[in-house]
């Protein structure tokens, strides 16, 4: 009988790209993944650290699995991601019922932690960053498993070392894949049926820059022309390296669809360059407004932090008057949080907690309301939804999603998934739009 495996995945895409390669390997070995950890024979965390305290949470949350271990003490527990990255060997010393680490370089490595735990050989951890050429050839192709949509890895790690942020701490430097990969990895995927791929990385704008490689706008021109793909998307997408060639690509390649991930963080041009974000509040109103000239029905989501060390209200003020000039259709809101490691983290704050929390309060009142009325304006509206599976609301409902990455729900037969189909929204709710199948369209 196989061994069985729970994965918990947390953070972003590409925890969730190193979830799928965790699966596979783990069946390559024999396991199948199961919804329990009261069933599994291996129980695997997949960690984020870009939020506050995130080392103290995974801590925490290895607790829940202590009383299973304690009653099956042959139950493997392991710890990967930014956390691991992170921490690295002091986890396997704070916590005694830990069996193996591994960092973000380390995935590959997985199947012979495991093997090296149950021999009882001893605890496991793999945490160093590897060198450039090890990386470049370590770059996965997963295994399809039914889906219509996939992300594909076109480069990991950042050079940008924006004052906040952890990731290019725990993912290393920039290195771009070949794009002949690229391309032969979405062609075998079209041929398995996938008809959407999002492109990613922690700043597609630089695909390529280190490397004698194409740019990102050639190697979008090269994805589109690919027979059977019907969408494209890429994430996520740095303001400084927009480049015009790339703007100009939402007005040219029909499967670009018309959403675009922009993070902006702050209207403030102090903060911003507290940030080190590379660019001014105008130099970013400047790139939306050339957006939505060369893609009239384009939608633009972002992140915003609030509370930055030193913040003053005419800061948060600058803040509002950007949002409310761009009008994004939605926004990913965060009250900063120090990273240690980070520059950031040097910089001393006098703003209370009540302070921070006050204006972060004004701006998701804000943001919904503009939210709100952007996908109120899909009301009534007939849109092409490409149908990707069935939809977790149950009732025998499909989901799928339109152009702008909105998601859809709707009745009708699972023969549709795969397809794009004309979809009338009939009601709009905060997360997710209802929809009426087109009947012609069966």
């Amino acid at each position: 009988m196989n061994k069985a495996f729970y994965l918990e995945t947390f953070g972003c895409q590409m925890n969730v790209v190193d979830s799928e390669r965790i699966v596979d390997l783990l069946e390559g070995i024999g396991y199948h993944q199961v919804n329990s950890a009261e069933r599994a024979d291996l129980v695997l965390l997949n960690t984020c650290s870009v939020r506050d305290r995130a080392e103290r949470k995974v801590y925490g949350h290895l607790g829940r699995f202590k009383p299973i271990k304690d009653r099956r003490p042959d139950l493997i527990i392991g710890v990967g991601g930014c956390v691991a990255q992170q921490e690295g060997e002091k986890m396997l010393e704070k916590v005694p019922y830990l069996d193996l680490v591994f960092g973000t370089h380390n995935v590959h490595r997985l199947p012979d932690l495991v093997e090296q735990v149950e021999a009882k050989r001893g605890r496991g951890s793999a945490t160093e960053f590897l060198d450039r050429e090890t990386r470049l050839n370590l770059f996965p192709q997963r295994s399809v498993r039914d889906n219509v949509t996939r992300f594909v890895t076109v480069m990991q790690g950042c050079d940008n070392f924006c004052s906040y942020c952890i990731v290019p701490h725990v993912r290393g430097r920039e290195v771009s894949r070949p794009s002949s990969d690229i391309l032969t990895e979405i062609e075998n995927l079209v041929v398995q049926g996938v008809r959407e791929v999002t492109l990613l990385g922690q700043n597609v704008n630089s695909y390529g820059i280190k490397e004698d490689e194409i740019d990102f706008p050639a190697l979008l021109r090269r994805v589109n022309a690919i027979d059977g793909l019907e969408r494209l998307r890429f994430t996520t997408s740095h303001p400084k390296d927009l480049s015009a060639e790339l703007i100009d690509c939402f007005g040219q390649l029909e499967k670009l669809c018309k959403h675009i991930h922009l993070p902006v963080q702050s209207g403030s041009d102090r903060i911003l360059e507290m940030m080190n974000r590379g660019y001014t509040a105008a130099e970013y109103l400047d790139k939306v407004e050339r957006l939505k000239q060369v893609c009239p029905d384009i939608r633009l989501t972002t992140d915003i932090i609030v509370g930055f060390p030193g913040e003053t209200e005419e800061d948060f003020q600058a803040t509002l008057a950007l949002v409310a000039q761009v009008r994004f259709a939605d926004a990913f809101t965060f009250l900063y949080s120090p990273r240690t490691g980070t520059a950031a983290a040097e910089i001393a704050d006098r703003q209370s907690a009540e302070e921070k929390q006050a204006r972060f309060e004004r701006l998701v009142e804000l943001q919904n309301r503009l939210s709100e009325e952007a996908w109120q304006n899909d009301l009534g509206e007939t849109l092409p939804v490409l149908v990707e599976g069935e939809s977790r609301q149950g009732e025998g409902q499909l989901f799928g999603r339109t152009t702008w990455n909105r998601i859809v729900n709707f009745s009708g037969s699972k023969e549709l998934i795969g397809r794009t189909i004309p979809v009338k929204i009939v009601k709009v709710f905060r997360n997710s739009n209802l929809g009426k199948l087109i009947t012609d369209a069966a």
